[in-house]
């Protein structure tokens, strides 16, 4: 049979490496069971288009010609900046951090650049009034971006020498 020391031993060497991993397994965090995954949670898309306005002015029908219309390119303070489309001139002052002078369409600032944005182009040489030669779906997007205007922008006036005005 087996003396009092070697039983000693043989229970120290079993419980202690017990002992030792029990320990260890309580200072774990407790796992928990794995849930399903979650959709995640869908965020309305923050629009960079701002809404409609309620409170435009009526529209006017003063007349502008090319040369008159460059003054309001937004390089003159105190003076609004005006963006004709299709011969109709629109207020764009207070988006002057969109039109203004080296801003992101500063280049529709002061004319008429109908053929460019139905050409949705910011190329300078594409900012012009003539849109005779667009096809079906420029002429499309040019008078979608008249009707966005429409909603957005007081109508101060109407180019009167635009090769528009006989479209």
């Amino acid at each position: 049979m087996l003396d009092l020391q070697t039983l000693v031993i043989y229970s120290l060497v079993v419980t202690f490496p017990a002992a030792y991993l029990a320990y260890r397994h309580s200072l774990r965090p407790t796992r928990t069971v794995p849930q399903p995954a979650q959709p995640p949670t869908q965020r309305p898309l923050k629009s960079i288009m701002q809404p409609a306005r309620d409170d435009l002015a009526p529209p006017k029908d003063d007349p502008y010609t090319t040369e008159e219309l460059k003054k309001y390119d937004g390089s003159t303070p105190g003076l609004p900046i005006y963006v004709a489309i299709k011969g109709t001139i629109f207020d764009v002052s207070h988006k002057a951090d969109i039109y203004g002078p080296g801003r992101s369409y500063s280049i529709f600032a002061g004319k008429d650049g109908s053929k460019g944005l139905g050409m949705s182009s910011l190329k300078p040489e594409d900012a012009v009034a003539d849109y005779s030669g667009l096809n079906e779906n420029d002429r499309k997007v040019l008078d979608d971006w008249h009707a966005f205007f429409s909603k957005r922008y007081n109508v101060v006036g109407k180019v009167v020498d635009s090769p528009t005005s006989s479209l």
